[in-house]
């Protein structure tokens, strides 16, 4: 019985974080039902429960979880590393040819998710070509949904995707001295965390989600999270209009270290609000900024913050008209 102890040990080392039952035991490990190790491996089963090794499903036939074994990590080590902040460049202010001022707000630290939770065409894709090209000598990770296209039997960069490279070359160099992209193109769709860029800058736009499973938004971050190393993802979501929330609501918010939200401001430009920060500078959570976008969608031009109207208190009207201080809008240049 020692033996049939030291066998199934060894092989539940092999089926850590799976499920495993008496009867696929029996068969792995060749057991004779006309032996005595046909009902004693319940026992063993049984005490290697107790010592933390498995975990009991509940159920009646015999089924356990293989707990995954983790070492402790120490803390306190002689040579204990202490990483600076991640060096992340926000996109630039092409009216005043500086970072657009919420740069110098923000802590970012290796392996943060920045989520851009936008409604339909209100500028998701501008931010994240916009810190592309911010950081394009860091030679980041790119994936979207709109970045591709399948034909004649492969993908190739897509016609719009292509136009506002071309358009964004006017101030930033795609390629290198060679001839070859600054930065890597993937053509990925789902199962992001499969293609993340360790020790990158991974950007992604956008992650599509069937509307009856959004709650699993919050794996989907966290899996992508957990392949980051010393890298940070910027994410895109769809956002509607109004929301608080990007698709997935408070499921992602829990694995975003910052967030910002992006509507419609009148006509033309985009109000950013920052939903979530986890490390600040200065107070900015709520805070909301507009901008415009010009030249084909890629510039962000006079940037500013705003703060709502003291006349309608954010209503946009006083007494049913249309509030003559900020005309509608609700906000107003701080």
């Amino acid at each position: 019985m020692d033996r049939l102890s030291d066998a199934l040990r060894e092989f539940l080392a092999t089926c850590q974080g799976k499920e495993v039952s008496t009867k696929y035991l029996r068969q792995e490990l060749k057991i004779d039902p006309n032996s005595s190790a046909w009902n004693g491996i319940r026992e063993y089963l049984r005490q290697f429960a107790e010592k933390g090794l498995l975990k009991s499903s509940g159920r009646k036939d015999g089924v356990y979880k293989v707990i995954k074994q983790v070492e402790s990590v120490r803390v306190f080590t002689p040579d204990r590393e202490r990483r600076p902040e991640f060096e992340l460049f926000f996109p630039q202010d092409q009216d005043k040819g500086t970072e657009i001022e919420i740069a110098e707000k923000f802590v970012i630290r290796e392996g943060d998710l920045i989520t851009l939770g936008g409604v339909k065409n209100k500028g998701k894709t501008t931010l994240c070509l916009n810190f592309a090209a911010a950081n394009i000598d860091k030679r980041p990770i790119l994936m979207g949904n709109e970045y591709t296209i399948f034909t004649d039997g492969r993908f190739e960069p897509s016609p719009r995707f292509l136009n506002r490279l071309d358009a964004m070359s006017k101030w930033v160099n795609w390629v290198d001295d060679k001839g070859q992209d600054k930065f890597t193109l993937f053509p990925v769709r789902e199962d992001y965390d499969e293609h993340i860029v360790r020790d990158r800058i991974n950007i992604i736009d956008w992650i599509n989600m069937d509307a009856n499973q959004l709650y699993n938004i919050g794996k989907v971050l966290e899996d992508i999270k957990s392949h980051l190393g010393r890298g940070i993802a910027i994410i895109a979501l769809q956002k509607s209009e109004k929301s608080t929330d990007p698709r997935g609501g408070q499921f992602a918010r829990d694995f975003s270290d910052i967030m910002l939200l992006l509507d419609s401001y009148g006509d033309n430009d985009i109000l950013m609000t920052i939903g979530e920060v986890k490390e600040k500078r200065s107070p900015v959570l709520g805070k909301t900024f507009v901008y415009s976008i010009l030249n084909e969608g890629t510039e962000i031009y006079n940037f500013r913050e705003v703060k709502k109207c003291y006349k309608c208190r954010g209503s946009g009207y006083i007494r049913g008209e249309l509030c003559f201080e900020c005309r509608g809008y609700k906000f107003i240049d701080k």
